[in-house]
């Protein structure tokens, strides 16, 4: 039988015995991609729609990327921060003029730049505004997804994410996304930030009212309070423009970046902000062994080039209207809501026709990969390579699903 010769059965079998079941993944076993597309160890094309969560923003094997990453190998790969190396400064310099900010510290993963802006907002607060020491809080908004550190899970209100993982770290009060007046009350004299995700991810692609955003501005502004944007997912081009904040012309005082900044090739994060609130750190007080290595900042200086030029930001608009109008066409015929913004996507299922966990495995029947959340909510986040037949398709597949 074709089905004895298959090689994924025994493969997903494999990595279900050897590791510890943090993760239900579809089961597809991948073995090769490139562009928006991923190849599997029996030879079946899948279109992929969530792009490792927004880490391959530019593709699978973008050339640009795979060439700076070559040329680096061949070179050097690691010195830690003990030595400066020669793509340090540029990575820096360049990824800071993007962001309209003065500094740069780099790090590896999203969860260690959410950590990191965590740190200098606490320090920034007994160094600069002068709250009692011991004494700072940090307001977050409800549905929040920042990481799984155990200070990080301590503010979710996922329990999935936080049950049994206590004691928890005090100094974070938890607030509804989107209410202003809430935010408003939330905020004391030992508040040193306001840490958000200007889009939900996690959540379902949740978006912000209208005036959110240049709401919690001016709060912070009035206060003396640090704007911080968990922009990990949201950034580099995911929603049309570089910043999910840039569509309301908010600049916060932070940025906390990830995901896209490693080009799909090796785990890059940063945080950015100005000297008066970066600087507020002194050697030996933070620090990270693969935080800027050569090989990293190699990468990154070709995503930011790519990004400089805005070829993606445009794409990730003007593709995104069109993957809008086509899910927009499935309300009603098995699609309750969709929320769109750029090329991201969160589509609300008819929970009486299936799970969105069911959806996916049906899309991927069909060769679309995409990641359910919440019940019966999918994400789309296909890489901003994709082409409008391809959304096309894929939303093809999704109509045949729901029509099934």
């Amino acid at each position: 039988m074709i089905e004895d010769m298959l090689r994924t059965p025994g493969a997903v079998r494999d990595a279900e015995r050897w590791t510890a079941h943090n993760y239900h993944p579809l089961p597809v076993v991948v073995s090769s991609a490139e562009g928006a597309w991923l190849t599997d160890v029996d030879g079946r094309r899948y279109l992929d729609c969530l792009a490792g969560y927004s880490a391959l923003n530019f593709g699978h094997r973008h050339p640009k990327l795979i060439e700076a990453a070559h040329a680096q190998l061949d070179r050097l790969t690691l010195t830690s921060r003990a030595f400066i190396h020669d793509q340090f400064a540029d990575f820096c310099k360049e990824l800071a003029e993007l962001c309209g900010k003065d500094l740069v510290l780099p790090m590896n993963t999203g969860a260690e730049a959410v950590e990191t802006g965590i740190k200098v907002a606490r320090k920034w607060g007994y160094q600069v505004k002068g709250v009692t020491p011991g004494q700072a809080n940090i307001v977050v908004a409800e549905g929040n997804f920042h990481g799984r550190t155990t200070t990080i899970v301590s503010f979710s209100t996922d329990e999935d994410a936080r049950a049994d993982f206590g004691p928890y770290t005090p100094g974070f009060t938890v607030v509804p996304y989107g209410d202003l007046d809430a935010l408003t009350a939330a905020i004391d004299e030992n508040t040193v930030a306001v840490l958000l995700e200007p889009i939900q991810g996690e959540q379902g692609v949740v978006v912000p009212p209208e005036g959110y955003l240049p709401g919690v501005r001016r709060l912070c502004t009035e206060n003396n309070v640090l704007f911080i944007a968990d922009e990990i997912q949201s950034g580099l081009g995911r929603t049309g423009h570089t910043f999910a904040c840039d569509h309301e012309g908010v600049v916060p005082d932070m940025y906390l970046l990830g995901k896209a900044l490693g080009g799909g090739i090796v785990p890059v994060s940063a945080v950015a902000a100005n000297a008066d609130v970066l600087g507020v750190l002194k050697p030996g007080q933070h620090g990270s062994t693969f935080g800027g290595n050569p090989l990293a900042c190699a990468v990154a200086i070709e995503v930011v080039r790519l990004l400089a030029t805005g070829e993606f930001q445009r794409r990730s608009a003007e593709l995104g209207e069109r993957l809008r109008a086509g899910l927009e066409g499935l309300v009603g015929k098995g699609l309750v809501a969709v929320r769109v913004r750029g090329l991201w996507a969160g589509v609300d299922i008819d929970p009486a026709l299936m799970t969105g966990r069911q959806a996916c495995e049906r899309l991927m029947e069909r060769g679309v990969l995409a990641k359910d959340t919440h019940g019966s909510t999918i994400r789309l986040a296909p890489p901003l390579v994709i082409t409008g037949e391809e959304i096309d398709h894929a939303v093809a597949q999704l109509a045949a699903v729901l029509a099934a």
